[in-house]
């Protein structure tokens, strides 16, 4: 379980994230919603202590993440390209991360040979490195090096962009299959409403920086969103 408490982030006296209670239960899947600016990269970053808040705190699995790191073993995440390193192959990569999750190479090959069609043959024994691969292709990356150890909690920031359409679909079936492990929770942030509806079963809607709508999933809840910022 994730508990916010009384959580603010402030720059320069102005507050850009205000939340004072949210749960997010283990094995949910959560989607956080909004616009540019709505504040859902600095509770990401807040999560992932990236970034430090003004007040308040993040307890991670009974784990306070500002103040411990105890967290991190079971907890995964890619928010962007930074999250890479460029002068890595895909493959080098991968297995760097498999040895940070004590996963050694024929654990992250069975990983990479279940995952091999979201990578449409554009990613493995290319001898590319990260730098020089497409934005899409570093997310397809990014995103499974995510699933490398089995992490309980599962960060992704706006996974579906950049993504051409056959890959998001595959992601969203990637996506579909966390979710229904019930040790595991997944957290993903996008602007496309319907990716994120079909994915999650609560969507949080953010606007400057405070929560305006909690929703559970239901038929009736891609329209709300769409009537929402529609105004």
């Amino acid at each position: 379980m994730i508990q916010v408490n009384q959580l603010s982030k402030t720059y320069s006296g102005i507050t850009v994230l205000q939340i004072e209670n949210l749960e997010i239960p283990k094995g949910q899947s959560f989607g956080l919603v909004g616009n540019n600016g709505a504040g859902k990269t600095t509770f990401f970053s807040l999560v992932l202590d990236l970034i430090q808040p003004s007040t308040g705190s993040i307890i991670n699995n009974g784990v306070k993440v500002n103040t411990s790191e105890n967290w991190k073993p079971f907890t995964a995440s890619f928010l962007d390209e930074s999250f890479l390193i460029g002068y890595l192959t895909p493959e080098e990569y991968f297995y760097f991360i498999g040895d940070l999750r004590n996963q050694n190479k024929a654990d992250v090959d069975a990983l990479l040979a279940k995952h091999f069609e979201f990578f449409n043959g554009e990613i493995l024994k290319n001898k590319k490195y990260l730098r020089d691969l497409s934005k899409g292709n570093q997310k397809k990356v990014g995103i499974i090096a995510t699933l490398i150890g089995n992490p309980e909690v599962i960060i992704l920031d706006e996974p579906f962009a950049n993504l051409d359409p056959t890959t998001v679909s595959r992601l969203k079936k990637i996506i579909r299959e966390l979710a229904e492990n019930p040790e595991v929770t997944v957290l993903v942030s996008s602007h496309d409403l319907q990716h994120t509806v079909e994915v999650c079963n609560r969507i949080v809607v953010l606007d400057r920086g405070e929560i305006v709508k909690d929703i559970q999933t239901s038929t009736e809840t891609l329209q709300e969103l769409e009537t929402f910022f529609a105004v």
